[in-house]
């Protein structure tokens, strides 16, 4: 299993259009067989900073999901969401190999 983690830079005043842009890859992402484990917004501490993860069985998977979503007309339609509301200013993407505790 490959966990993706993003570390977004919200842009001042835009935190409910972030908050709409997430909304959609929760929904989207499960289609290509990925699994989300949500968004986490700003609360206490930098009101600038939002976090997500999501899960695929292999970095092989991901990069399937990369080349299928691509052409997807509802994955386009959230970039243009982001793109026209500049809800973030940038990301950081980097990949993690979770370890879970031992089945009993």
């Amino acid at each position: 299993m490959i966990t993706c983690y993003l570390r977004y830079e919200i842009r001042l005043g835009k935190l409910a259009d972030f908050e709409a842009y997430a909304a959609m890859w929760l929904e989207l992402l499960p289609r290509f067989g990925g699994i989300h484990h949500g968004y986490f917004l700003p609360s206490e501490g930098a009101s600038d900073v939002a976090l997500a993860m999501f899960s695929f069985p292999s970095l092989a998977a991901y990069e399937q999901y990369r080349k299928d979503s691509a052409a997807d007309p509802d994955v386009q339609k959230a970039i243009a969401f982001a793109k026209e509301t500049g809800c973030f200013t940038r990301y950081d993407r980097s990949f993690f190999r979770p370890l879970f505790p031992k089945a009993a």
